[in-house]
């Protein structure tokens, strides 16, 4: 039995953050090459996994800055941690390292975790300027083969860091591309297939964050750490021994940013968070605990077009919002607290379950439980007050555009087979989709019901323009590449498949509770060439 007061987060030291000069010397290594059975799918197209290379690599400081961020620790709260702040690392250029680590959740045995660039979990916030071209190295340090994908970023599906772009212990892989995506919150995260869950669990991710000039033009919070606050939402389930559960679905303790109990300290003004649903299968619906109001200003792809006010935000895993809360009003030195309201769940519903104990149980399952604690200190001279009332002008996909659709049924083979797409589990070999470049689409994501999923595709981002159950939630209306699908629900997206085009290189779509994508809950399309 765990004490329920964790241990405050260790610090993270400059010299944990692996960005000096030296070159960092690889050993040579052979490239792999997935193979597997095909499935007996009517579309098979024969391909093999992107090789990856094994070299020195000299770390260039001049173009990717390491920025650790001070976080204001002027009120500190007994039986509370402060909220760690991903470090930020700017420029063109980046060098990722996955390594093992560990932290000291709780007395006792340290846990063992997996973290990138010296981070005890998660990583480096990546932060990119639309236009500019980038390179990214990611070293594997791990015993095992991994990948590192680009959660939401458009770009050629060889560098999309999928399951084909296998990166082997002691190995280094270099992506290239052309940021394309407009100002938002992306992240970065494993995706080997069936080791996804497992390194999710352990710690692997990080934020992208893109900057444009509409987005910057805009009276906006956004100085990083102070007014413009990222937060990775995550639970875990410990052993006797401290070990995170690596199969664990839903977590008996609540982690933001990888801190048990986190409290951040925030100037009496707006505020804006950057807020990803980084867990296995639970959703969050988030709010305050006082129910004030607070306003969505973006999706998962960009800006909506103007602020959208809510009380609850329900986040499927995979998907990312942006809010703004007031706390102008509040007094300095009082304090209220986000949290998940996720009472009264039925089975089925991924955000909480009913049971306390089994494959799917959790402390924190059919409960409203606390996310962060903010206390509200004095506002910064430069602090944003007013809220724009006009973000953007999005030229959403409508159903009228569409010229092609198609149908994603997610079915069910009984009680203990796993979940699948169209009752064809995921094949490596397997193209399940081809798209002609430029073809803009209409992708009806069917549901049964057994159990709500959440869906993610690769390459593009996409408008809903129906859910079958109702009305398209406002904070729903803006580009989405993460959507929650219902039970006995059909989601409705349209999307244009443009720019990049392969008859060798496929992208995925998936759903994004990791277990189910592990699983064989996952397909392959290729964009191919007019």
């Amino acid at each position: 039995m765990h004490d329920t007061t964790p241990l405050t987060r260790p610090t993270l030291g400059r010299r944990q953050f692996l960005f000096g000069g030296a070159a960092l010397a690889l050993a040579a290594c052979t490239s792999s090459s997935k193979s597997t059975t095909n499935s007996g799918a009517t579309d098979v197209s024969t391909h093999t996994t992107d090789s990856n290379a094994c070299y020195s690599i000299t770390t260039d400081t001049s173009a990717a800055v390491l920025q650790e961020v001070a976080v204001d620790a002027s009120v500190s709260t007994q039986g509370f941690n402060l909220l760690w702040i991903p470090p930020t690392l700017t420029g063109t250029k980046f060098d990722l390292a996955l390594a093992p680590s560990t932290v000291q959740f709780f007395d006792g045995a340290p846990t063992d975790t997996i973290g990138y660039n010296g981070a005890s979990f998660w990583g480096p916030t990546l932060i990119m300027t639309k236009g500019d071209t980038v390179g990214i190295t990611v070293t594997n340090s791990l015993d095992e083969e991994t990948t590192t994908h680009w959660h939401g970023v458009h770009l050629p599906a060889e560098m999309d860091g999928g399951p084909m772009q296998v990166i082997d212990p002691g190995c280094a892989w270099s992506a290239t591309f052309e940021v394309m995506n407009n100002a938002s919150t992306y992240w970065y995260h494993p995706h080997a297939h069936e080791l996804t869950w497992k390194q999710l669990n352990l710690g692997a991710g990080g934020f992208i964050i893109v900057q444009d000039d509409i987005e910057s033009a805009l009276a906006l919070p956004r100085t990083y750490g102070v007014d413009d606050i990222p937060l990775i939402l995550t639970s875990r389930k410990f052993g006797t021994d401290n070990a995170i559960e690596t199969t664990g679905i839903y977590g008996d303790y609540m982690l933001t940013n990888g801190t048990m109990s986190a409290e951040v300290n925030l100037p009496a003004q707006l505020v804006r968070f950057r807020i990803l649903n980084g867990e296995i299968e639970r959703a969050y619906t988030l709010g305050f605990a006082d129910d004030r109001k607070f306003w969505v200003i973006a999706t998962d792809g960009g800006l909506v077009d103007a602020p959208v006010e809510v009380s609850r935000l329900t986040m499927v895993p995979g998907e990312r919002y942006e809010i703004i809360v007031d706390l102008g009003a509040d007094a300095v030195g009082s304090d209220l607290t986000m949290q998940s309201f996720n009472g009264g769940y039925s089975l089925g519903y991924p955000g909480s379950e009913s049971a306390t104990t089994g494959a799917f149980g959790s402390l924190l399952n059919n409960t409203t439980f606390d996310i962060l604690r903010i206390n509200v200190i004095a506002s910064r001279a430069d602090g944003v007050t007013s809220l724009p009332t006009k973000l953007t002008s999005n030229a959403l996909w409508s159903a009228a555009d569409a010229t092609n659709e198609r149908t994603i049924e997610i079915t069910d083979n009984g009680p203990g087979s796993p979940f699948t797409f169209n009752n064809s589990g995921f094949d490596m070999n397997t193209i399940n989709e081809r798209v002609v470049l430029d073809t803009v689409e209409a992708w009806n994501i069917q549901n049964g019901q057994i159990f709500g999923h959440s869906f993610h595709i690769h390459d593009v981002q996409f408008a809903i323009v129906e859910r079958s159950t109702g009305p398209v939630p406002g904070y729903e209306k803006g580009w989405k590449d993460t959507c929650y699908v219902q039970i006995n629900e059909q989601v409705t997206f349209i999307a244009k498949f443009e720019d990049y085009a392969s008859n060798d290189h496929p992208f995925m779509y998936h759903c994004h509770m990791a277990n189910h994508e592990d699983e064989g809950l996952m397909g392959q399309f290729l964009v191919v060439p007019k």
